[in-house]
């Protein structure tokens, strides 16, 4: 069942997301051409979607996908960082998609990320904020690769792979700005598991199926007691989003950037390899 109208109220559907409910369970399809650009329109949707999903009490569980097969999120479109900013505010009071991003993995609802194509720096730290990510073992590519373009990971990237892989892994998989396959982002613990692709959709409904059966206090409790044990301060999150903020604006950052979008960065088929496209600069 289509929810843009009848379950979320007004006439106006998202612009960049296909939502559907079944049961407590939403699924949603990131739908923005031409390659998932984490923009102001994509931003927008997600603040109403968190909004609107945390106020009706039925839905438990949300599930993000991609309609895009060869992106899941690309990364933020770097041309429109303000516009972004000025849309994640309206959830948080704070121009950062950090603290948005954070705000996700706080609350109430259980979120799935199921990973099919490439989701890199931005996307990645949205995947990271999901409470559980499985990816297709043929298809999924992950990169966190900000410090190639001479700027940190400034989303919570910084703050979740250190916790999950530990230090050494996660300067690798940073400082490398390299493309990584579902395989060795499950063995460094980015994911929780890369599965065939042929069982990933049918593994990951059952699971948000099986956990929206489940008390909704019960569920809130879990998830605030591992959120005390493993989510960062939100100070931690906004000191990152500052420095992301600084360093893109530096001579240095800027030069990367101008030669990046000379060998096609921000267009589709030439991100389709963009740990290359880095190295290469």
């Amino acid at each position: 069942m289509d929810i843009n109208r009848s379950n979320f109220g007004g006439d106006a559907p998202f612009e960049t997301l296909r939502v559907a409910r079944d049961g407590g369970v939403l699924f949603v399809d990131i739908a923005a051409p031409p390659m998932n650009l984490l923009g102001p329109e994509l931003v927008r949707d997600l603040v109403s979607l968190i909004q609107r999903s945390e106020a009706d009490g039925a839905i438990k569980v949300l599930v993000f996908k991609s309609a895009d097969p060869d992106y899941f999120i690309s990364h933020v479109d770097v041309t429109k960082i303000k516009e972004y900013r000025d849309e994640a505010a309206k959830l948080t009071g704070e121009a950062s998609i950090a603290l948005l991003f954070r705000y996700l993995s706080a609350s109430r609802l259980v979120t799935i990320a199921q990973i099919e194509g490439r989701v890199r720096a931005a996307g990645s730290e949205f995947a990271l904020a999901t409470d559980m990510r499985f990816a297709a073992r043929e298809t999924a590519i992950f990169a966190q690769p900000e410090p190639g373009l001479g700027v940190a990971p400034g989303a919570g990237g910084i703050q979740h792979l250190v916790r999950l892989m530990g230090r050494a892994r996660a300067l690798e998989v940073m400082l490398s700005a390299e493309d990584f396959d579902a395989d060795l982002a499950e063995r460094y613990g980015w994911i929780n598991r890369a599965l065939p692709a042929k069982v990933l959709n049918d593994f990951v409904r059952s699971l948000a199926h099986r956990i929206a059966k489940f008390p909704a206090p019960g569920l809130v409790t879990v998830k605030n007691r591992a959120n005390a044990i493993a989510l960062a301060p939100i100070e931690d999150f906004r000191r990152d989003s500052d420095l992301f903020g600084d360093d893109v604006r530096k001579p240095e950052s800027q030069a990367r950037l101008q030669a990046a979008f000379k060998r096609g960065f921000q267009t589709r088929e030439a991100e389709k390899n963009l740990g290359r496209l880095i190295g290469d600069l």
